[in-house]
């Protein structure tokens, strides 16, 4: 009997010992403070990164997620036109977020607006900014059309606010991104307490206006260095408490980093990949978890014209229908538009993307070439890398652009476009610093990759050994026009009239994508392609910008826990 309770009250003992180190490990794992790599309190040794671990990235705003995943790029269901250009290739997208409608007139505007408060055009150093940047309204001109009234209203009437821009080139559009960018993180960063109150809008000038780049470098120089506007926070936001001997230890306020989580990545041009995938959302065509195989157009089906009850016959995108028939007969039936047409006028797309065929085509990111380069790369596939770093001055410090070193890129037709505005940091191609012993990339310039080499073309004719090619015969000789200012500062235009000219093809020809209201219905087709020269706009093409998405492919499914 006296056993019986000698071994019982050993259980008892046993239970209580187990209870307690359970609870005691339970507490242990539930202090969230704690970093998992060394188990100090990550608070108070001011460790932002381990407490913002986990911090999930806020979609910018106008931006719609998209999921990444595989498909075929450049499958067309027609190819009439038989184009060597639409070579079907498995590729796989990452995950990130893109304009859930066009760039409209509304949108550009206010980044005119913007350009003309901080940097006046009646100031020297400023009078090609603003100009630069507008719109080319002449492009709706047409010989043997009258079109003066889209040429004097389309950009500025507000009637036409929510209609996408357009005479807008390549270049501007990725001018247009990086502002976005700047003006979208300095109000994040005022929601946060990072900036002043208001200071995004209040006494903006050339001389102190934000850049996301040139504040993470150096913070505290900023808008103008000033400490009133570029404010420190308390990360954890809670007060630090009293030691053992009373004193209470001084808060330690710092600066945002990319580690406090609340900057987001840039706005940019998709990708062609990007764009083709987004557009295609063939994430829709999935039934009882069976996948139906690619779609010809943004919606489902091989029709332009709604099946659905509710407005059965309707067409879901603003295409030309026919020679002279822009929308169709009025009434019942017509597209709704002749030229562009308000942004959402027709249904979204399986991502929830409006127009992604139809009303205008769109600039992507990507230098044109024929063919799509697979065996390279066939993971967020990209022609155009040309990687560049901070410029160090000859103080070893960051070299800030100012008002008196403005770098302009003069466009073919003579026009000045700024590619850096005061406040940026100044970039420099990468050199043998980043390049040495690399084993992925070895230049600055990528856009030539694997292209024009003898692996490219059969024809190509490299000519003798010391000489390299011809340049009547290289593989992408196209005209070669040129501006220069002589001593007085007069511009001189030359034009490249050479009759041995074989191709539009060089590197300053972007891809553009999706039909426009002056395209058949044969260039809806998302995986169709066309270039364009960067410094050229129409009435026909405008843009949407993306963002990189950072961290879980989904925002749905959940990691499994450690």
């Amino acid at each position: 009997m006296k056993v019986n309770k000698i071994v019982a009250l050993q259980l008892m003992m046993s239970m209580v010992l187990m209870l307690g180190t359970a609870s005691c490990s339970k507490k242990s794992s539930s202090n969230s403070h704690a970093s998992r790599a060394t188990g100090w309190d990550v608070d108070s040794q001011n460790g932002t990164a381990a407490r913002n671990a986990g911090k999930k990235q806020q979609a910018g705003p106008g931006l719609v997620f998209v999921e990444g995943g595989t498909f075929t790029m450049g499958k067309v269901q027609d190819d009439v036109m038989h184009d060597w250009n639409n070579t079907p290739t498995q590729q796989h997208v990452q995950s990130f977020y893109m304009d859930e409608t066009e760039v409209t007139n509304g949108m550009y505007l206010e980044y005119l607006e913007w350009l003309k408060k901080v940097f006046p055009p009646t100031e020297e150093n400023y009078k090609n900014i603003y100009e630069g940047a507008s719109p080319d309204t002449l492009v709706w001109r047409n010989r043997l059309g009258y079109n003066e009234t889209m040429t004097n209203n389309y950009l500025r009437h507000p009637s036409y606010a929510n209609y996408p821009v357009v005479g807008v080139n390549w270049i501007q559009a990725v001018e247009f991104a990086k502002w976005r960018t700047d003006r979208v993180n300095e109000a994040v960063l005022e929601k946060n307490g990072y900036l002043q109150k208001g200071a995004k809008t209040n006494d903006v000038t050339g001389d102190n206006a934000f850049n996301t780049e040139a504040y993470l470098m150096s913070p505290s120089t900023a808008r103008g260095g000033s400490e009133e506007i570029v404010l420190k926070k308390n990360p954890g936001g809670r007060k630090p408490k009293a030691g053992k001997d009373g004193v209470v230890p001084e808060e330690k306020n710092v600066y945002a980093q990319r580690s406090s989580g609340v900057i987001l990545p840039e706005y940019r041009l998709p990708t062609e990949a990007e764009w083709e995938y987004a557009a295609a959302a063939d994430v829709g065509q999935r039934e009882y978890n069976i996948y139906k195989g690619q779609k010809k157009y943004p919606w489902s089906g091989d029709y332009t014209r709604s099946s659905k009850r509710k407005n059965k016959g309707d067409q879901l995108a603003n295409f030309k229908q026919g020679n002279g028939d822009y929308g169709g007969i009025a009434g019942w039936s017509d597209d709704g538009a002749d030229i562009t047409n308000a942004v959402k006028s027709y249904a979204a797309n399986d991502f929830g993307l409006y127009d992604m065929a139809g009303n205008v085509a769109e600039w992507v990111a990507d230098v044109y070439r024929p063919i799509i380069d697979n065996e390279a790369n066939d993971f967020n596939y990209f022609r155009g890398n040309q990687y560049a770093k901070n410029k160090i001055g000859k103080d070893g410090k960051i070299e800030i652009i100012t008002k008196d070193n403005i770098q302009y890129k003069t466009l073919s037709n003579g026009k000045k476009v700024a590619t850096n505005l005061p406040g940026e940091i100044a970039q420099v191609p990468v050199d043998e610093n980043e390049t040495y012993l690399r084993t992925n990339f070895s230049t600055s310039d990528n856009i030539n990759y694997r292209d024009g080499d003898k692996q490219s073309s059969r024809y190509f004719d490299f000519g003798d050994s010391e000489s390299g090619p011809k340049a009547d015969q290289a593989m992408y000789n196209s005209p070669k026009h040129n501006i220069t200012t002589d001593s007085l500062g007069q511009m001189t235009r030359k034009y490249d009239s050479s009759s041995k000219r074989t191709t539009l093809i060089d590197d300053n020809v972007r891809v553009y994508k999706g039909g426009s209201w002056r395209d058949r219905a044969y260039w809806l087709d998302p995986a169709q392609r066309r270039y364009f020269p960067q410094d050229m706009a129409t009435d026909y093409i405008g843009f949407r910008c993306a963002m990189s998405r950072v961290g879980a492919k989904s925002e749905k499914r959940k990691s499994p826990r450690n």
